[in-house]
């Protein structure tokens, strides 16, 4: 009876530990996500955009909250920032995103970080399949053997 107990304790302090360890977690992860101002934006040139209808609020509700994100659309460049609790996002040009960086240069490494980021993946990417694409030609059966087709 006394093992039951135990193991019933342990369990309990588990459970609580885990529960602090996810409380800690998502309360700097809060803390960290940095926050641009609107008004900021707005004195940049930036354009409100309000989400009318669900797809358009749902689209919103699942950026990156804190962010200026680049997007392309009909082959222009723009830049946007999700406000999520008013459901609406400000869009601004590279005219306007440059103006807000010579505002504000402290903020503007967000974005050069995820470029240089997804930069640097496309380039492990890109020499991963030269390699399975050079190691594939050099090897006609693909690593096919007599056996593997039966004879």
């Amino acid at each position: 009876m006394k093992c039951f107990s135990r193991t019933g304790m342990a369990t309990l302090y588990w459970a609580l530990g885990a529960l602090a360890a996810v409380v800690v977690v998502a309360g700097s992860a809060a803390a960290a996500t940095p926050s641009v101002q609107e008004s900021k934006l707005l004195a940049a040139g930036f354009k409100v955009l309000v989400a009318t209808t669900k797809v358009q609020q749902d689209w919103v509700r699942g950026l990156a909250p804190g962010k200026i994100r680049p997007v392309q659309r009909t082959g222009k460049k723009y830049f946007i920032y999700p406000d999520a609790s008013k459901t609406q996002v400000y869009v601004g040009g590279p005219a306007e995103y440059d103006a807000y960086r010579k505002l504000h240069p402290e903020e503007q490494s967000t974005v050069q970080d995820s470029a240089a980021k997804a930069s640097a993946y496309r380039g492990k990417q890109d020499a991963k399949m030269r390699a399975a694409t050079a190691h594939d030609l050099s090897d006609p059966f693909l690593g096919v053997t007599w056996a593997d087709l039966g004879w």
